[in-house]
């Protein structure tokens, strides 16, 4: 067994992901540091942008805003996310964060414990106006568009 060892890494080392939404970015994933648990990164959400809704199969999400006034609809109720407040959302809860103020919107998020696999990590349930969602499968959390049957359901 390799032990592991304490790692940093700046946000701007990370390439942003936009195809959700926001602008995604794993700083500490099993790729950039070796984690086993999880993995825990930053997403900062402009104005009127969201975050496309989807789900977690195997992972709880823990959030907490930074700053920015966030909407986070949770199996379709939305909720107020005001800064220095934290939220756990459970596996299988479809959740999409909208920012609905005027200022940049960040929230750090982790996410544990880790899929069996990446591709099983994420299930979109809609998709966004950046690139199909179905196009993105190599990122540490996983990511996999939902069948239709399973949207709104």
């Amino acid at each position: 067994m390799t032990k592991s060892h304490p790692a940093i890494v700046d946000l701007s080392e990370i390439e942003p992901n936009t195809r959700r939404g926001g602008d995604l970015r794993a700083l500490l994933t099993p790729t950039t540091v070796g984690s086993t648990s999880g993995f825990m990164g930053v997403a900062i959400v402009q104005p009127g942008d969201r975050i496309a809704e989807h789900y977690h199969p195997y992972s709880e999400e823990f959030v907490y805003v930074v700053c920015g006034q966030l909407e986070v609809d949770l199996d379709g109720e939305p909720h107020p996310l005001l800064p220095e407040q934290g939220l756990m959302i459970p596996a299988h809860v479809r959740h999409r964060f909208r920012n609905v103020g005027n200022v940049e919107a960040r929230l750090v998020f982790h996410l544990g414990p880790l899929a069996p696999s990446p591709p099983l990590g994420h299930v979109d349930t809609e998709e966004t106006d950046a690139e199909p969602a179905a196009a993105d499968t190599a990122h540490d959390g996983g990511h996999r568009i939902a069948e239709r049957s399973r949207v709104g359901s």
